[in-house]
């Protein structure tokens, strides 16, 4: 779609400069995009890899819990499970990363001692080792959550960068390009009259 201005040397020389600036802004979008798209994903495979590792050690903790529970006393899980041992320290900072803020969690344990808060004595294996799963899945799914969160913002950003790309592609840069090409014509078209009038200026001149 052609703009509406008026077709004259100074706005021919403006939307070329504009033109210019609209193209390369355009390749630095689609350069953006596609590298936004190739981190997207490499994300995407973390995530899935990640997310597999983190149901199988969870599925293996919620078993060796249902078993624990079928040889103990409620009584008895209850009471071992009551005291906690370790308090745990969440952090959350942003990485900058195509200018695109993903979330980084950094967690720290305090007054970490034995991960049990209870005695071996009274308790199953399986609950020992439950716990133990447990506690080392931690870090994993605060990491899934990061990647998650990062999946999520950069496929906004794809999309968003996306639809920039698209605008200056398909609506900007043709309408500009249409636009030069009409002011060309109708400076090119102004020109030949002038010649020919100034032409048949001459003409009557001469014959005076």
């Amino acid at each position: 779609m052609r703009m509406q201005v008026n077709p004259t040397r100074m706005e021919l020389t403006k939307l070329k400069s504009q033109l210019v600036t609209a193209k390369r802004g355009h390749k630095l979008l689609k350069d953006k995009q596609d590298e936004l798209i190739k981190k997207f994903v490499d994300m995407v495979k973390q995530n899935k890899k990640l997310r597999e590792e983190v149901e199988k050690e969870l599925i293996k903790a919620f078993k060796d819990f249902a078993v624990a529970r079928s040889q103990m006393a409620q009584d008895i899980i209850e009471e071992s499970l009551m005291i906690r041992t370790t308090e745990i320290k969440l952090d959350v900072e942003k990485n900058n990363i195509m200018s695109v803020e993903i979330p980084k969690m950094n967690i720290t344990k305090e007054n970490g001692g034995s991960i049990y808060s209870y005695g071996f004595a009274s308790t199953s294996a399986e609950l020992d080792t439950a716990i133990s799963i447990l506690s080392g899945v931690l870090s994993k799914m605060l990491e899934l959550t990061e990647i998650e969160k990062a999946c999520q913002l950069m496929a906004d950003e794809i999309e968003k960068t996306r639809r920039r790309v698209n605008a200056l592609e398909y609506v900007m840069i043709p309408s500009m390009e249409e636009t030069i090409k009409y002011i060309t014509m109708k400076l090119d078209e102004n020109e030949r009259a002038n010649i020919t009038r100034l032409m048949k200026i001459k003409e009557m001149v001469m014959n005076e």
